[in-house]
């Protein structure tokens, strides 16, 4: 199928995917990586509010440079409208992709619940969750745009939705492999969950606004909510309910993320948007070629 979005008008040397691709992964990721590390690498030395605002600060700064580069790598080298960060689509994908995020995080966490290897100890504590908050946003914008917005787009632009899914879920889940608590198991499950979940929300949406709503919202209902440990990252939550049993439903050091409720549930929900994305005349079939025209 020919979408609207694949008469871009990339021209010259930038016709060739490829370099678009380097020269956006490079820069976006080096940026988003460099400042994220910077700040917060400061703004652990704060105490109290102080410390709570500079992290809510870091990430709506981090998410408006992502978006601001973005968009101008966009322009720059495809001469095109930047629709998969229409702002008129904003609000009701992220908040849409909010609500799939809290619902699917629950959903596991009320399966290991189910099983045994969760325990519900009452309410938790508010201590740290304007930094889970502000984290979790920075996330869901910078590697949203890194892994869909270039990751996904433009390998689909080269070789089809198929492969396009395969390859940026696998490289979403390498690139995890050096949080703390990864395992081979860990960087499977995100890959398998997360890495197919997000591509098919924008793949379903041809929008970035979709999958960067449910990565906040699964990202901050996991450690601000119920105080799991996030993609290895360990934190407090509003709810007191830690977790105990075989690595299998727990996740272990890493997390949830790397159970197989998690993994089950994700699938299930990825599943359901392909399918949709499918039927909707959205998937794009295989094929190979390294000249594009620039599409989203």
């Amino acid at each position: 199928m020919t979408t609207n979005s694949d008469t871009g008008n990339a021209r010259g040397v930038w016709a060739w995917w490829p370099l678009r691709f380097v020269v956006m992964f490079v820069t976006i990721a080096t940026l988003y990586i460099g400042f994220v590390a910077l700040t917060t690498s400061r703004a652990r030395l704060l105490t109290g509010g102080t410390k709570e605002l500079a992290f809510i600060g870091i990430g709506l700064m981090a998410a408006t440079i992502c978006v601001l580069v973005y968009r101008l790598l966009v322009w720059w080298t495809e001469r095109r409208p930047v629709t998969e960060l229409r702002a008129g689509r904003a609000v009701p994908l992220v908040l849409s992709g909010a609500v799939i995020g809290f619902v699917l995080f629950v959903a596991v966490y009320a399966i290991i619940w189910t099983m045994g290897a969760a325990t519900m100890k009452g309410f938790g504590t508010t201590d740290r969750l304007a930094i889970v908050f502000g984290m979790s946003f920075a996330a869901a914008f910078g590697e949203e745009i890194v892994f869909r917005g270039v990751v996904f787009r433009l390998f689909e632009e080269g070789f089809g939705t198929t492969i396009a899914v395969v390859i940026s879920g696998v490289v979403f889940g390498a690139l995890h492999a050096a949080n703390p608590g990864a395992t081979l198991a860990s960087s499977a499950a995100i890959a398998l969950e997360a890495g197919i979940l997000l591509a098919a929300a924008y793949a379903l949406t041809r929008s970035l606004w979709l999958p960067i709503g449910l990565h906040f919202a699964w990202n901050f209902t996991e450690g601000g909510i119920f105080g799991a440990a996030v993609s290895g990252g360990s934190t407090k939550g509003l709810i007191n309910a830690p977790l105990s049993g075989p690595v299998y439903l727990t996740g272990g050091a890493f997390g949830p993320e790397a159970s197989i409720p998690a993994v089950g549930v994700c699938l299930v929900a990825a599943v359901v948007m392909l399918v949709m994305a499918a039927q909707s005349g959205k998937w794009k079939p295989m094929r190979f070629r390294l000249r594009g025209a620039g599409g989203s």
